[in-house]
């Protein structure tokens, strides 16, 4: 399988990948949408004419940023609902509600290297939210993804998948001692499987799957990172938002990418695999058909017990 190029690069912005795009009469769902790159990411497809929900924790927040891109857009099928990832009772009630065909579903919201949390049924807050709700909430939108019959679902990554692979032995650190980044990476590892995993799973639907890193931005997404690292961090090349939610709308809506599935995108472009020690690429573990099998059965599991 050839590596798949676009015409766009590392400071291609939202708006610029979906230039010229209509989205007239698409649906779509974006988790996180009330900060950070989810805000950049809804207002990119609402701008292109799509009808956005915004999936969010804090619903105030939420129609505060629907009533400014509704402003900023001209779009007034901007729309707010609750969800809380961790909750697979939240999430089975969302997935409940939606009526009618679904489009585009960006699982965009996460947490990043929190001190070690755990939910209700004792697993690990960063693997919950960010892997096992956003599963979750994919599966229980499956129908209306295939009703829409070109459905495309995206899953924000990061690099950081390149901190751990996932640890079947022990996902919920009850054996391990637990460390904020190895639990981070190993959610957004999971991250890539699924899109893996459902790609196969959904080709028959004609739903595509993909997952990606949107590069380092400045967002409310480090409030887990102490001062002093990410002081470390001044050399880093930051994006700014625009150009962060970037991948997340080329992947959503492009017609660029069109039927490309199961696969992980940097900059806009598929990722070429890791070298040791360069913290860019895919690791090919986060791509293994086998663990991608294996993390859906045990997803699948996990949320047939709550």
């Amino acid at each position: 399988m050839s590596r798949f190029t676009t015409p766009f690069g590392y400071t291609s912005t939202a708006a610029e990948v979906i230039s010229g795009v209509d989205l007239s009469g698409r649906r779509a769902v974006v988790t996180g949408g009330a900060s950070g790159i989810g805000v950049e990411t809804a207002r990119a497809l609402a701008g292109a004419g799509a009808e956005v929900t915004l999936a969010v924790r804090n619903t105030a927040a939420g129609e505060r940023v629907a009533a400014e891109i509704i402003e900023s857009t001209g779009n007034n099928h901007v729309f707010v609902a609750p969800i809380e990832l961790a909750d697979p009772a939240s999430v089975r009630a969302f997935a409940g509600s939606w009526t009618g065909p679904l489009h585009i579903l960006v699982n965009n919201a996460g947490v990043m290297a929190e001190p070690l949390n755990r939910t209700p049924q004792g697993w690990e807050h960063q693997f919950a939210t960010n892997h096992l709700g956003h599963f979750g909430l994919s599966l229980g939108l499956h129908d209306a993804l295939a009703a829409a019959g070109d459905a495309r679902v995206v899953s924000v990554s990061s690099s950081a998948h390149l901190q751990s692979d996932v640890v079947f032995d022990d996902i919920h650190f009850e054996h391990r001692e637990y460390h904020p980044w190895l639990a981070y990476g190993q959610s957004k590892t999971a991250n890539v499987l699924f899109a893996v995993e459902a790609a196969k799973r959904w080709a028959a639907d004609g739903i595509v799957t993909n997952a990606l890193m949107p590069g380092g931005i400045r967002t409310a997404l480090q409030r887990h990172v102490s001062e002093e690292m990410q002081a470390g961090w001044d050399q880093y090349r930051w994006k700014t938002v625009e150009q962060g939610a970037a991948t997340s709308v080329l992947l959503a809506a492009s017609p660029v990418v069109l039927g490309v599935t199961g696969r992980y995108f940097e900059d806009n472009q598929e990722a070429l695999p890791n070298v040791a020690g360069e913290r860019n690429g895919v690791a090919p573990y986060a791509l293994d058909p086998e663990s991608a099998t294996r993390l859906w059965d045990v997803s699948e599991k996990l949320l047939s017990q709550v």
